[in-house]
């Protein structure tokens, strides 16, 4: 296996790339020492994705030394039968950990899963923000509630942003980005594409690019230059789970865990690739939304409902 310090590093074992980038200009010219961002994503901790893969991304995160992990959503996959597994790989991380949720972990149960990530020690943003000191540096982290299921809430993210501190936004959904641009944020951390997982013969941008109506799949897109204007940078994650079909070909595929060294120049460093163009992207229809929305809502119905069954049969000592 090559250095961590190389733009990418493979596993063998579970094919977990480790991936390096550089922070954005405004970075290096508000950190006094550079940060390291360890970025993980959809680690989907159920029946479809071995318990060995996400064992081994807490093992290559800590290998590489982070002072901060962030985890951009979707902790779950489906159900609630697996958060005493998920606390337990949370509390591996040897940095502090900071997340917003996806929409898996709204369908599943927000709340269960907000609890379990607290237990295990992570600080989990939802329209809010935090300042952290690492390495003697103030960084200003803001999360985004999870578009996808209607709990986004921008303005509420940005309200109060300090533009004096350095500051790194986090949203499941990528195409969010624009509006952390808008308000000062030059780089956004996301996740929800698991970069198309098949990515051969470009599959993985017709599939969520020209059908899914995604601008960003996968990597880095945008610029890290700073002109006083708007420009920004966004990357999407590959993530380390699967909530459908553990299957994983091409290269920008792989399961993976991206190194962000804020502070550091982009042109001093060895990256995996270099920032990419958007795609068009289409936003999804009111209808689409809606959808999307009552899925959570029936998801809690059907929560409450069994957990009233089962009080009921409790109190009659039945069994269900």
């Amino acid at each position: 296996m090559t250095s961590l310090l190389g733009p990418d590093t493979r596993c063998s074992r579970s094919r977990i790339r480790v991936r390096r980038f550089a922070g954005s200009a405004r970075h290096v010219a508000q950190l006094d020492s550079p940060i390291r961002v360890a970025h993980l994503t959809d680690l989907h901790v159920g029946r479809i994705t071995p318990r060995s893969v996400q064992e081994r991304a807490v093992e290559l995160t800590n290998e590489a030394r982070p002072d901060l992990v962030a985890i951009t959503g979707d902790f779950v996959c489906h159900s609630q039968s697996y958060l005493d597994f998920l606390e337990y790989i949370v509390s591996g991380f040897s940095a502090p950990v900071v997340a917003v949720l996806g929409n898996h972990d709204h369908w599943a149960g927000a709340d269960e899963v907000r609890r379990s990530l607290a237990r295990a020690g992570a600080e989990v943003l939802e329209n809010s923000s935090t300042v952290i000191t690492l390495n003697g540096c103030r960084l200003q982290v803001l999360g985004l509630g999870d578009s996808y299921t209607g709990y986004a809430d921008i303005k509420r993210t940005l309200q109060g942003i300090r533009t004096d501190l350095p500051s790194l936004g986090l949203s499941h959904i990528a195409e969010e980005a624009d509006h952390f641009w808008r308000g000062g944020v030059p780089l956004v951390l996301s996740g929800h594409t698991h970069g198309g997982q098949v990515t051969l013969a470009s599959l993985h941008e017709i599939a969520m690019g020209k059908v899914g109506g995604h601008r960003y799949i996968h990597g880095l897109y945008g610029r890290r230059s700073f002109n006083g204007g708007f420009d920004g940078a966004v990357y999407v994650g590959a993530g380390i789970g699967a909530s459908v079909m553990p299957l994983r070909m091409g290269e920008r595929g792989a399961r993976e865990v991206a190194l962000f060294d804020l502070g550091i120049d982009p042109a001093t460093i060895p990256e995996h690739h270099d920032e990419q163009k958007a795609l068009p992207g289409r936003p999804p229809s009111s209808r689409k939304r809606a959808k999307r929305m009552l899925r959570v809502y029936r998801q809690q119905a059907f929560r409450m409902r069994t957990a009233s069954l089962r009080g009921y049969a409790s109190s009659r000592n039945w069994s269900i």
